[in-house]
Order: structure tokens, then C-alpha cells, then sequence
């Protein structure tokens, strides 16, 4: 796919992938509603196949290929909720993936790709690492690379989240979602620029890893150096493919303190009996910072995940 995905690419994703992935419920929380004063709807990928939105574009970029393209397999690097989303495609395939982790990636998150039979060579925690890394296990094994982000079959899948959050939610005010490599709210941007023209694209970012705030604010490419936060999913840059369809089509972009994405998190473990990963409270932690004017709005978010270590909860 050379162009980013149309409406119809979408729907097509939609299809290729609807008897592979749940169709994630939305919930909604009266007390957070009155909490915060607004109409809120949480669209729960953290129910997702794999624990992650993340099985949408993976299932997608590996359902386009033909038997005989992934015949040696898929490689990757992914600190997590990819790496997982990735193996389980591949194991639907029945083909390898191979997949370069840094070292320091989330325990639980290793198991996951261990689960789905994932190969995994592991790297040092920087960019730099796991490019050469995947670099030595492509030539190693001729297995496709499918990038996290940064490939428009994995931003149609993702994209096909938001398709079914306005299926099922009419005249949303906002949409939100959380951005590190942007795969997710590039898709989010596309599907609401077709469907809900409307409706104004809200990213939140952590302030310790905020590439794509300054890359948006600057209208340049900023990488990310040496971000810092306990929102793990959000630690890498934006794609070249990601960034252009986010300055074109998303409205604001949002940071939040540390604390706040611990007390978005909290909140929502605590008033709707669902697990999020700290990645997935960011959105609703921009609200309770009162990052932008969210009052009597009705507001889609896209929970990304729930996959945690449960013995790093952040607030024990």
C-alpha cells in the first residue's frame, strides 16, 4: 500500500480481520461522568485479542499476505503489546515470528509473545539496538519485517477501532487517544476524518516521552530521546507514515504528568472493574489535568490495553 488507507482499505481491514478479534464492548461510568462533568465513552481494546489494539493492525498486515510471501515467516521489534499481537497473527498463519525485544521489556509481555510462540531475540533498550538487532535477524531467517507502526496495512487495522466505536456511539464531540509510534491515532485521525468530520481528534502524550506533542507544535520531525514514563506503549517515535496523517488530520495534542496517568488509572481500576495499562489511562488523565476544554462534551476514548505486570502496580 503506497498511499495512506481510504475509507474503503478500512472496511477492508474491518473484514479481513472481524472472525479474528473481538468487537471490544464501550462502557461508560456514571460516577466518572460526574466526576469530570462530561459524557464519556470508553471503547475497551484492553478486552481485545492479546490484551491490546495492537491485534487489529497485526492480524490485518498478516491476513494481506499470501501463503508463499510469509513462508520463512514475520520479524518485528516491539517492546510488548506488538510483539504479542504479532505472534498470535503468525501462529493463526501458522507461520514464525521473530520478534527483537529490549531487554528491559515488561515481564509480562515477554510471556505473552512467549504464549504465542514468538521467537524472541533480545537487544539493548534504545532505537538504535533493536533496528540493528532486527537488521541481523531479517538476514538470518528472509522473514517479512512488519513494523509496529509504521506500515499502512497495521494503521488500517487500527484504524478499524474507532470504525466500530462510531457504529455504536453517535456525535461524539471528541475522540481521543493515547500516541507514541502514532499507529493508533493515525488510524483513529483517517476513520474519523471519513466518518465524523466533525468530531475533533484529541492525542495525549506523556510529558516524559512528548516527541509527538513537540513534532506537532514545531510542524517537524522530533525524535524521541531518552523518554521517561511508566506508560511503557508510548516510549517510541513517530513513523514517517504516522506523522504526515497526524498533522494533517488530528486537532490537538496533549501532555500529562506522571501522576496523573497513576490517578487516571487508578480511577478507572477502581470505578470501572476493568485493568488498563498505564499507556491506556493517559487520554483520560489530559481530562482530569483539565488539558482542554472537555466540559458537557461528549468524548470517545480509545483504551488501548491491559496488559500489566500486576506485581508493578504503580501506585503499591
Amino acid at each position: 500500500m503506497k498511499q495512506p488507507p481510504g475509507y474503503h482499505t478500512i472496511e477492508k481491514a474491518a473484514k479481513r480481520i472481524e472472525q479474528h478479534i473481538n468487537r471490544t464492548p464501550v462502557f461508560k461510568s456514571e460516577n466518572l461522568n460526574n466526576l469530570v462533568k462530561a459524557d464519556i465513552f470508553f471503547k475497551c481494546e484492553n478486552f481485545q485479542k492479546a490484551g491490546a489494539f495492537k491485534t487489529r493492525g497485526a492480524v490485518n498486515a498478516i491476513f494481506s499476505f499470501s501463503n508463499n510471501e510469509i513462508i520463512n515467516g514475520v520479524c518485528t521489534h516491539s517492546s510488548g503489546n506488538h510483539a504479542a499481537a504479532l505472534a498470535r497473527a503468525a501462529m493463526l498463519r501458522k507461520t514464525k515470528a521473530y520478534i527483537v525485544m529490549p531487554e528491559n521489556s515488561s515481564h509480562v509481555k515477554i510471556e505473552a509473545v512467549r504464549n504465542y510462540n514468538g521467537i524472541i531475540t533480545f537487544c539493548k533498550p534504545n532505537l538504535k539496538s533493536r533496528e540493528e538487532t532486527l537488521i541481523k535477524v531479517k538476514s538470518k531467517t528472509k522473514a517479512i519485517e512488519i513494523h509496529p507502526y509504521n506500515n499502512f496495512s497495521i494503521i488500517a487495522g487500527q484504524a478499524t477501532a474507532a470504525k466500530e466505536f462510531y457504529e455504536e456511539v453517535n456525535n461524539l464531540d471528541i475522540i481521543m487517544a493515547p500516541v507514541g509510534g502514532g499507529g493508533l491515532l493515525s488510524g483513529t485521525a483517517l476513520t474519523t476524518h471519513y466518518i465524523s468530520p466533525e468530531t475533533k481528534v484529541i492525542a495525549a502524550e506523556p510529558a516524559g516521552a512528548d516527541d509527538a506533542y513537540r513534532s506537532f507544535y514545531a510542524k517537524k520531525f522530533i525524535p524521541s530521546e531518552n523518554p521517561n514514563t511508566i506508560a511503557d506503549g508510548l516510549l517510541t517515535s513517530l513513523g514517517s507514515l504516522t506523522y504526515p496523517i497526524i498533522q494533517k488530520y488530528v486537532h490537538q495534542i496533549v501532555t500529562v504528568s506522571e501522576n496523573a496517568i497513576i490517578k487516571a488509572m487508578r480511577l478507572i481500576w477502581e470505578r470501572m472493574k476493568i485493568i488498563i495499562e498505564p499507556s491506556a489511562a493517559v487520554p483520560f488523565a489530559a481530562i482530569l489535568e483539565n488539558k482542554f476544554d472537555y466540559r458537557d462534551k461528549r468524548i470517545g476514548i480509545i483504551i488501548s490495553g491491559g496488559n500489566i505486570d500486576l506485581d508493578k502496580i504503580p501506585w503499591l
